[in-house]
């Protein structure tokens, strides 16, 4: 099959999503570009900043959203079960339900003053229903940085050529951050000084490597960890607005060079459509719609979403574009991820090549087949360079966000601590090798979030007296999806009678989202009620 066919059915079909369904949700939500927004009323110039233009915000979200999932998921998918099925749950899932997902966070965090949707979820559900929401996300975020910080820090042991790229950018983005917010610069200038020293960077960085020859590893982690505190305590539009939005146009560069490549070449897709339905890693229901989280569909969006985008949007014209657009930006990124592997990598056993250099360096290789016209052999280079640096995103937005979480749940006011106890934690996590234990699990529960975050905006809607019929479909969905692969990796590990670990922590996950499903659902009987009531 053409890969320009695949592309041009992609466009079509986002371009509707964009266009005509993410319009019936602006009206189901009543935007409003009248109605302040909580980074006007609530400004602290710390936490809660309009930034100074909507693409600056929709770099910082959409960079935070994508980091490393909407390459990792669809490569491991492909190699699991077939393009096809890939190429389907990616479209669709970002049309219907991550593109709901995202968008609606977005929105209910706005009406509910900049709230997290944990602390939505005490207002349309309960109490209780908040408080086991926030400690199963906060422990969630820990597992995120510990393991983020550990790949970061292991890419640049293996490849310390992006070093100097992604360590550089954070004095660039400082800079950029001055010109825009001190001096006032012009938005377009600003930006296009901070893409041609962040091009420098690139082009230094690949003449001048750096490495630690002993303990690189361990060294690397502390330094990310060290970044990662400043880039929590500090006023969000100095480091991480500008950081995220330069971090933005790599990817953008990323995806105009891999489609461009697409384009010019038209490679036949020669690796199978589908494999079988059960390939021993899983049945392709629930998981491959666990294996492909961002990309489609990811729980973590919803805590970007309400958790950092929301307190930065000046004006809530700008929800379509940041909240839903940055969903379908991360679908093509998932198609590209794709068709690196499909159409990339020719002649390839692709479950070899995966056992033997891993999902990163197979997207690397299939992207590099892919703009080898354009990019010559720095392909694969820019690649890394482009993932290493959403690695990064996604450490300094998660850090933040675990510190919020860290101040409601212990009630500590000062950030500095709070921040020191989230990093002490995955700097433990990273450093001992434990998170390795946990982590087969995190796809599973993920998207578990993300099931709960839907019921927690249909709960919201319904006491608004608002449609649910966008919402609620797709929480059971991914509802039923969450629960089933995480049942069935329960069964695996008792019967292998050994991870009991996983096994417990699997346990727990599962009675906590029949305890929240069973509050939601008391919930929506509550409300039913009272709007019977009111008729």
């Amino acid at each position: 099959m053409s890969s320009l066919t695949i592309i041009f059915i992609t466009f079509v079909l986002f371009f509707w999503g964009y266009k005509f369904y993410a319009r019936r949700l602006e009206l189901l939500w009543q935007v409003d570009p009248q109605r302040k927004t909580p980074a006007v009323s609530k400004f602290d110039g710390v936490d809660y900043v309009p930034a100074r233009n909507w693409l600056v915000l929709f770099g910082h979200h959409f960079s935070s959203i994508a980091g490393a999932g909407p390459i990792i998921g669809p490569v491991i998918a492909v190699i699991t079960w077939g393009w096809l099925p890939a190429l389907l749950w990616i479209i669709f899932g970002t049309i219907f339900i991550g593109g709901v997902h995202d968008f609606g966070s977005l929105m209910c965090s706005l009406r509910q003053e900049g709230s997290s949707i944990a602390d939505i979820a005490k207002g349309v559900i309960s109490q209780k229903s908040k408080i086991l929401f926030s400690i199963f996300v906060w422990l969630a975020l820990i597992l995120v940085i510990a393991v983020f910080a550990y790949l970061c820090a292991d890419t640049f042991v293996k490849e310390p050529r992006i070093v100097l790229p992604s360590l550089g950018l954070i004095p660039v983005a400082l800079f950029i951050g001055f010109l825009l917010y001190k001096v006032k610069a012009n938005n377009t200038l600003a930006t296009i000084l901070g893409l041609v020293l962040l091009t420098c960077l690139i082009l230094w960085g690949n003449k001048l490597p750096i490495s630690i020859p002993q303990g690189g590893l361990a060294i690397w982690i502390v330094v990310l960890l060290a970044y990662c505190f400043i880039a929590s305590v500090t006023p969000v539009h100095v480091l991480l607005q500008p950081r995220d939005y330069l971090s933005s146009f790599l990817l953008f560069a990323g995806l105009a060079f891999g489609y461009t490549g697409l384009a010019l070449s038209n490679p036949r897709i020669t690796q199978p459509a589908y494999l079988k339905w059960n390939p021993g890693e899983g049945g392709l229901w629930p998981f491959l719609c666990v294996t492909i989280a961002c990309g489609a569909i990811s729980g973590f969006h919803s805590l970007i979403a309400s958790g950092t985008t929301s307190k930065q949007l000046a004006n809530e014209r700008f929800t379509r574009r940041i909240g839903y657009g940055g969903m379908i930006a991360e679908g093509f990124v998932g198609v590209l991820a794709v068709l690196a592997i499909a159409a990339g990598l020719k002649g390839r056993n692709l479950p070899d090549l995966l056992k033997e250099i891993g999902p990163i360096n197979s997207f690397a290789q299939g992207y590099g087949a892919l703009t080898e016209t354009i990019l010559g052999s720095y392909g694969g280079f820019i690649a890394v360079t482009i993932l290493n640096a959403f690695i990064l995103t996604t450490l300094d937005t998660a850090t933040r966000i675990s510190r919020y979480m860290t101040e409601e749940l212990f009630g500590i006011k000062n950030r500095y601590l709070a921040t020191i106890i989230v990093l002490s934690l995955s700097g433990a996590l990273a450093l001992s090798g434990a998170w390795q234990k946990i982590w087969p699990i995190f796809g599973a529960s993920n998207q578990l979030v993300a099931a709960l975050a839907l019921l927690v905006i249909s709960c919201w809607l319904l006491a608004h007296k608002k449609s649910l019929k966008f919402t609620i479909y797709p929480a059971l969905f991914m509802f039923l999806t969450a629960v089933s692969a995480l049942f069935i990796q329960a069964q695996k590990y008792i019967r292998a009678k050994e991870n009991y670990l996983l096994f417990g922590v699997t346990v727990v996950l599962l009675l906590l989202a029949f305890y929240l499903l069973i509050e939601a659902a008391r919930a929506a009987a509550r409300g039913l009620a009272v709007h019977r009531a009111g008729q």
